[in-house]
């Protein structure tokens, strides 16, 4: 199946269109920014800057339930779904978060990652790559619906990371299917936001 995905992944993805922009961002005014990649306009999500991050319960790779509601009031949460496990992009995508995850642990932030892989796979991918962090597992696509993540051409499930603040408040949005690793500098970057936002 992988194969199968990875195939049509790449035409798709090389010979249609470039995916590689941001769909929504924090501007410097504080503003939300609603972004066409490379002219192709992605349906506005439903959780936006300023929205209150909904709650979910999933289990992760180890089976145990994790609930969002859990780590607010604690910590800030980057919450990134992405399409499949040991995909290509997907897996640049969770060994950057893998190689940063110290760096966000010092900014005392939860990673987060969703698709709607089984637990099982999850597990593998996991121990796989050295996975750190919580995998979750959404099979019924319930949470990236309620989310409002957008599938890109209709076909494949979209690839969007949400920065929560440590009171639930989504800080910031980025959309990219093809540019995996920016997920990674956006979040960061605007963890140092928040960080620095505090000790004003």
């Amino acid at each position: 199946m992988n194969a199968v995905y990875n195939f049509f992944y790449t035409r798709c993805a090389f010979t249609l269109f470039r995916l590689d922009m941001p769909y929504s961002q924090i501007r410097r005014d504080g503003t939300l920014h609603q972004g066409d990649e490379m002219g192709f306009r992605l349906k506005e999500s439903k959780v936006e800057v300023g929205s209150m991050a909904p709650d979910f319960k999933l289990p992760s790779q180890s089976g145990q339930l994790v609930n969002l509601k859990d780590f607010l009031g604690e910590k800030p949460v980057v919450l990134f779904f992405y399409p499949k496990d040991d995909t290509p992009g997907c897996t640049k995508e969770a060994c950057a978060f893998r190689d940063d995850y110290e760096e966000f642990g010092k900014l005392d932030a939860e990673v987060i990652g969703i698709s709607s892989d089984s637990v099982d796979s999850h597990r593998r991918f996991a121990e796989k790559h050295n996975i750190p962090y919580l995998l979750l597992s959404d099979e019924g696509r319930k949470v990236r619906r309620l989310y409002g993540v957008p599938n890109t051409w209709g076909l494949f499930p979209g690839r969007v990371t949400y920065v929560l603040d440590k009171e639930g408040i989504v800080r910031h949005v980025f959309s990219s299917q093809l540019n995996a690793e920016k997920h990674v500098e956006e979040a960061y970057r605007v963890l140092q936001v928040i960080k620095n936002d505090k000790f004003r």
